[in-house]
């Protein structure tokens, strides 16, 4: 986001766009929450939140145990301000779509360390809540 969009953009626009670290959480098999730190990024057009990751990491098997449409939640806070967005998630891995989340990775945070086992889990949002909701919700 150029400075002059910044400018424009509401505060939960902006909270999404700005370098800080974000929390997953993911149903275990038994049922259990997992909660990671990872790297969000947040199109507000589309209503898709991204994180990359290895395929082998514990929150994809997770999510690959549990199938396509598991419920997940990625989360960010900074004092007062705080937004969680909830929806279903699906694991790919196709160039395309890692590709784009790693485009969209490096502009909010810095590129990413080559991966040949990376991709990305993308998440249909169906609700926001906080004090930094993005436009819309």
């Amino acid at each position: 986001m150029t400075p002059e969009d910044m400018a424009g953009a509401t505060e939960g626009e902006r909270f999404w766009r700005e370098r800080r670290i974000c929390y997953l959480t993911t149903p275990r098999p038994d049922g259990t929450p997992h909660l990671v730190p990872v790297g969000v990024t947040y199109d507000p057009r589309s209503r898709i939140a991204r994180v990359i990751t290895s395929a082998g990491s514990k929150k994809v098997r997770n999510l690959r145990a549990a199938g396509p449409g598991t419920p997940v939640a990625v989360s960010q806070a900074e004092g007062r301000l705080w937004c969680t967005l909830e929806g279903t998630a699906v694991v790919k891995d196709d160039r395309e779509s890692v590709a784009d989340a790693e485009r969209r990775y490096a502009e909010r945070y810095k590129p990413p360390r080559p991966n040949p086992e990376r991709v990305v889990i993308e998440i249909a949002v169906t609700r926001a809540m906080g004090t930094a909701k993005p436009a819309g919700w």
